[in-house]
């Protein structure tokens, strides 16, 4: 029997889009949202692989009245409006069904149920078997002997559906699948906005077309008193007689729509595989390029063949290699490494070869370097030689460890991918020769490439190498190329070669050298935290009245809010809400409150700092060797790992004593730590070019003392430290594009007071003001903001019609030059300090960045030429029509230095 599976288009997308939007929000690289057309095409691909059908078509609703609005016009009167994010990915859905040659179904005045009515009575009626795939359950009417429904679910991405057939309809129902129009005729539907009987439910629907099958009998009997019905519910449903017959005729689906097709149209044809390559290559569906082998008819004409050939590390060939690197001035290469059981090499990896690209000979080399890699220590270490590779400061790391100082190491490809497109998170090699080169590696190096006039890219070497490193190796040159014009179209060559690119070196340092740690001080330290906690839980015991689990939400929720009776602000399905939001509004309603708050701060500050921190101290350095990354964040801050040196907190005492136990490890040494005084604030006054904040700024004036003024109408000599400390809220709050109840909630006010403060603020900083009205707008219109350095990060969130989504977007548009600027302008401090330690041979190191704050380990002897250094760098990175300040201090440990 043959098979016919007929697509609800809008059903299933919308399905896809919030089956997988809060997820993962899928998007091109210039800001396209791809999430449902992706959902959509998980669901299309499993059905065919389930089913294999003859027949396919997609039908669609048209944005325009139909029938039933000429009947009713408050039909769907109650149906939110598309968003923007699913509106915008429709045309792209079918562009991809048009290169797939699937048929599209349309009709003016007609919905996509009755179209799918129409096509699957006439596919029926041929003796097809037909499968309707739609996530709406009024195409149950339409299930007959020959025809089912198929409804997806979407769960954490995966795909699973159910079938309905006339016997799953009469299990569920009671009733045949026809029967179901007549229960919609009494019940309606809130979601199509079909009025029904009015109190009419569907328990009372179904039981009533079961007495009396169908609409049109029951009224009959009713008219000639044959009914057993009585009081209220009788006397609802003769006064609602036209609501019932037009509630049937708006849900019944039309099956003669007029469709200009027949089965022979919907036959399943070959896919359009270069256009569809090329869409799935622009939506960055990878894994749809891979599942499919769309990699076999990729076009790769500006892709040489290469050979690979392995040598030996003591060939003359190396030799030539080296001359040949020397000549060009650039090499381009990969090192192979493997993890290392030597648990004091500070990358825990160890160089075991190297793939080099030689652009004369248009071969890669692979050099096994397992015993020695004294023969290419001369082209890491000429500076007129360009290094181009991925992922350049652990390499620099790694030449370090076996005694190469790597000089020019100038071109990581995920660098430049990163600063293109900051938000994609997407960098590796095989996804970047995809969407920029259009080439799938995997199809590249396949064995049976030539069978498919692919490029044959090795000869047979001496032994197995890795062959996909030699590929990416050789992708270095063509990804060089093309990231290189990008940026420079997008005006972003001189942030890479000027700021990221120099970085790189800096952040490698900061690895290597790591600062040190009193491991006894700090077990010592958990120890103190761990007595602490003890007395904190006793105390919460004695004020709960009992023993619980304090780390268990459920627990903790049942004692507060059923044994104590706190106010409960949150219930979900799982239980009370307890998270830090909640404890914060209770905090004033029972001591326990209190003690649970730092019971969990203590708890943290000993599980994620303390405890996870002793594995990370270096057993041969004694230091903590942090990972320091550029290609992370949104907004270009670096950030760490292993540990995360930049999330020790400070706003309690006890964060800011953990920093006692970094320490200057030399007996003469001392750390210089250097803060930037408000550097946030300096840049927005500069952007924003407000005159009231420049001036303060400019006469060195208290900001917050200044807004506290302004805001508050008081003096300056009136303002105390509580209406500073306000001040100060709304000053940050505004630069983070804070809302009034965001500010009311950190403030601990009405709503309504921090509307007040917030306009008030506004209207005595005109420049603010003109910024937040017209950045978004700005933004919007370009796609992306952008910082004074030519950052870019694109938000495409600012033409959502959802409104936490736009608000997120809006607050990005305006907080990324600022915060933007402020990371450029540390990275710029950092590269200066950095390289004037190194040009004046000092034994100082810069050794730490959080945020905006440096700390350099110095010596006695040094100290004061190093302080007046850091603050020069750091004070003159770029001028601004403020200021920049950095604040100084010193000490024999990172507390008593900050």
């Amino acid at each position: 029997m043959k098979k016919f599976v007929a697509i609800d288009g809008n059903s299933i997308i919308n399905r896809a889009f919030y089956g997988i939007m809060g997820s993962k929000m899928l998007m091109t690289a210039d800001g396209k949202y791809t999430n449902a057309v992706y959902g959509f095409l998980a669901i299309l691909f499993k059905i065919l692989e389930d089913l294999n059908p003859d027949y396919l078509a997609v039908a669609f609703d048209l944005r325009a009245p139909t029938k039933r609005h000429e009947l009713y016009k408050e039909y769907k009167g109650t149906r939110k409006g598309m968003p923007n994010e699913l509106a915008e990915q429709m045309p792209i859905l079918k562009n991809v069904l048009r290169a797939m040659n699937i048929t599209i179904l349309e009709k003016e005045g007609y919905e996509a149920d009755d179209i799918l009515g129409t096509i699957s009575k006439m596919a029926a009626a041929q003796g097809i078997e037909t499968i309707i795939l739609s996530g709406d359950r009024d195409n149950f009417q339409l299930i007959e002997k020959n025809i089912k429904v198929r409804i997806p679910h979407t769960k954490a991405g995966k795909t699973e559906t159910e079938d309905y057939d006339i016997a799953k309809v009469r299990e569920i129902y009671g009733l045949p699948p026809e029967k179901l129009i007549e229960v919609k005729g009494l019940m309606g539907d809130t979601a199509d906005n079909i009025p029904g009987i009015p109190g009419v439910g569907e328990k009372t629907a179904l039981r009533l077309i079961k007495d009396y099958g169908s609409v049109e009998t029951l009224y009959e009997k009713i008219e000639k008193m044959q009914d057993d019905l009585k009081g209220a519910l009788r006397q609802k449903i003769i006064d609602n007689k036209e609501l019932a017959f037009l509630s049937k005729q708006l849900g019944t689906i039309d099956i003669n729509a007029p469709i200009d097709a027949t089965i022979k149209d919907f036959k399943k044809k070959e896919w359009d595989k270069e256009k569809v390559l090329e869409i799935f290559t622009e939506l960055r569906f990878n894994r749809y390029i891979e599942r499919f082998n769309l990699g076999e008819i990729k076009r790769q004409v500006e892709i040489e063949k290469v050979e690979i050939e392995q040598i030996e590390i003591s060939s003359n060939k190396v030799q030539e290699i080296i001359q040949n690197a020397k000549q060009n001035k650039i090499i381009y290469y990969m090192l192979e490494t493997k993890e290392s059981a030597n648990v004091e090499l500070i990358t825990k990896r160890e160089i075991t070869g190297i793939n080099i690209y030689d652009e004369i000979d248009n071969k890669v080399y692979y050099i096994n370097t397992e015993n020695s890699f004294e023969k290419l220590k001369e082209i890491f270490t000429d500076k007129e030689i360009q290094k181009c590779t991925y992922e350049i400061k652990e390499d620099i790391i790694m030449l370090k460890e076996i005694g190469i100082e790597a000089q020019n190491m100038s071109f990581d490809v995920k660098i430049a991918a990163y600063i293109l497109n900051s938000v994609s998170n997407q960098y590796d090699i095989k996804t970047l020769a995809d969407l920029y080169l259009n080439v799938n590696l995997d199809d590249y190096i396949d064995k049976e490439a030539d069978k498919v006039n692919q490029i044959s890219l090795f000869e047979q070497p001496k032994k197995e190498v890795d062959k996909l490193q030699a590929a990416q190796t050789f992708m270095l040159k063509k990804l060089k190329e093309i990231l290189t014009k990008q940026m420079e179209k997008n005006n972003q060559l001189e942030l890479f070669e000027n700021i990221e690119m120099p970085l790189t070196p800096v952040l490698a340092s900061m690895e290597y050298d790591g600062i040190y740690v009193d491991k006894q001080e700090l077990i010592e330290f958990g120890q103190k935290l761990q007595v602490q906690l003890n007395e904190i839980t006793e105390q919460i015991y004695k004020l709960a009245g009992e023993e619980f689990n304090i780390n268990s939400p459920r627990q903790l929720g049942e004692i507060l809010f059923e044994k104590l009776k706190l106010t409960v602000y949150k219930k979900t399905k799982t239980g009370y809400s307890t998270d830090g939001d909640i404890l914060e509004k209770l905090r004033d309603e029972h001591p326990i409150i209190e003690k649970i708050l730092e019971y969990r701060q203590l708890a943290k500050l000993n599980s994620t700092f303390v405890e996870a921190m002793i594995p990370f101290i270096n057993p041969k350095t004694g230091r903590i060797h942090s990972n320091f990354h550029q290609t992370v964040t949104a907004t270009g801050r670096i950030s760490s790992s292993n540990p995360n040196m930049q999330n020790i907190p400070t706003r309690i005492e006890l964060g800011r004593m953990l920093r006692s136990v970094f320490k200057a490890q030399e007996p003469d040494a001392y750390f210089i730590d250097a803060d930037y005084s408000q550097i946030e604030l300096r840049v927005f006054a500069h952007i924003s070019e407000d005159a009231q904040m420049i001036k303060a700024f400019n006469h060195d004036e208290d900001i917050h003392a200044q807004v506290a003024s302004n805001v508050f109408g008081v003096e300056t000599n009136e303002i105390t430290p509580e209406l500073r400390t306000k001040a100060k809220a709304i000053n940050f709050g505004i630069v983070y594009g804070i809302s009034d109840y965001g500010l009311a909630e950190q403030m601990g006010i009405r709503k309504t007071e921090a509307k007040q403060y917030i306009e008030q603020y506004l209207n005595k900083y005109h420049g603010i003001k003109k910024f937040m009205e017209e950045t978004p707008l700005k933004v919007k219109e370009k796609g992306y903001a952008e910082t004074l350095f030519k950052r870019r990060r694109y938000i495409p969130e600012l033409s959502s019609n959802n409104f936490i989504v736009k608000q997120f977007g809006t607050r990005a548009a305006m907080n990324t030059p600022i915060q933007g600027t402020a990371a450029d302008i540390i990275k710029i401090a950092m590269i200066n300090v950095y390289n004037e330690l190194k040009n004046r041979n000092l034994k100082s190191k810069l050794i730490l960045q959080v945020h905006d704050e440096l700390l350099i380990e110095t010596y006695e002897e040094e100290k004061e030429l190093v302080k007046n250094i850091l603050k020069n760098c750091m004070e003159n990175v770029i001028k601004l029509s403020v200021p920049l300040k950095a604040d100084l201090n010193e000490g024999k440990c990172w507390y008593e230095a900050k």
